[in-house]
């Protein structure tokens, strides 16, 4: 609820006994970030581990980033990459009604100024901590957001499309903060930008269609290979709970498009360990980082293969998960 919450942490929210970790774990998966969503700031992103019975106990990095939705002018809205809607709803596919121009415009101005005078009264905040001005009261939303103005904590900002992503940058730069692009379609047409500045971007669901009607049926395919080409730093993820079970062949598509296969395997393990800034413990088989492993009978990102033993944090976990029960259930059902 409300544009500006900060202080959220997502990992309070996460339920430890949901069936969506034990089916993505059987995957594969062993670490996610938690995302909490929001209409512009929506609150601290989470990096779990899927094991453990409680909130405290999966936690690997309590707040890895704070995600903002940067605005933009929405006449049709963008279908979310995971909603509430049951798979066989009819509403689920259900067109969007257009918004009128005028009213999507004062919106984006509306949130815009919401935006920059909260960061300009964090700053006045931060200034008044640091100097133990008289009648100081402490803020909640306000000490979130000190990590992220005094370059400790990057912001996650989702920009999708060409005029958002610049926008966001420009922001970025005058505010003087870290940020990671999400879920940016349009980052392949702002390359040269983005790797002048060094921003790093989390790409949605490569299994996905284009953004326009007009766009080249393989464009949500060829991004992950112009990204790299380009030298610019990315990752691959879902933006769902319950689709995260496909993160492998997700960066697998792109190879037959032009992503080396070993950029491929990098954009969901060690890619997002360096964008997320932990790479010193996680992403890569190496001596003195936390042992997540997984051991299959074939190619990881090939969709045939399976996962046969998952280690996380050293420890070998369950693979058993509802799907599985319910075919050994039915399988010899006459």
């Amino acid at each position: 609820m409300g544009l500006l919450n900060p202080q959220l942490r997502a990992v309070s929210a996460v339920n430890p006994s949901s069936e969506q970790i034990p089916i993505s774990r059987a995957s594969g998966v062993t670490s996610v970030i938690a995302m909490p969503d929001g209409v512009l700031l929506a609150g601290q992103m989470s990096l779990i581990h899927l094991d453990g019975s409680t909130n405290d106990a999966m936690t690997v990095v309590p707040t890895a980033a704070i995600h903002l939705r940067f605005p933009a002018v929405v006449t049709a809205p963008i279908p979310p990459h995971e909603t509430d809607d049951d798979d066989d709803a009819p509403a689920a596919s259900a067109a969007v009604e257009p918004i009128p121009y005028s009213q999507a415009k004062q919106v984006y101005e509306e949130k815009l100024r919401a935006l920059r005078a909260f960061f300009e009264d964090a700053r006045h905040y931060r200034k008044t901590k640091l100097t133990k001005a008289r009648g100081f009261r402490p803020d909640l939303r306000y000490e979130a957001l000190l990590p992220v103005l005094e370059g400790a904590t990057p912001m996650f900002v989702t920009a999708v499309r060409e005029r958002e992503i610049r926008e966001a940058i420009e922001f970025a730069d005058h505010e003087k903060i870290k940020i990671i692009l999400a879920d940016a379609d349009e980052s392949y047409k702002l390359l040269p930008l983005m790797k002048s500045r060094r921003i790093p971007v989390v790409l949605g669901p490569t299994r996905s269609l284009p953004l326009d009607s007009d766009d080249p049926y393989d464009r949500s395919f060829t991004i992950p290979a112009e990204l790299h080409q380009a030298g610019t730093k990315f990752s691959i993820a879902t933006f769902s709970a319950t689709r995260s079970r496909d993160l492998p062949n997700q960066a697998a598509i792109a190879v037959p498009f032009g992503l080396p296969q070993e950029e491929a395997y990098k954009a969901v393990s060690l890619s997002a360990a360096e964008i997320f800034g932990v790479a010193r413990r996680l992403g890569s088989i190496d001596e003195g980082k936390i042992a997540d492993l997984i051991v299959t009978d074939g190619d990881p990102l090939d969709v045939r293969t399976h996962v046969n033993m998952v280690f996380i944090d050293g420890k070998p976990v369950d693979l058993d998960t509802r799907a599985k029960q319910l075919f050994e259930k039915y399988k010899a059902r006459q």
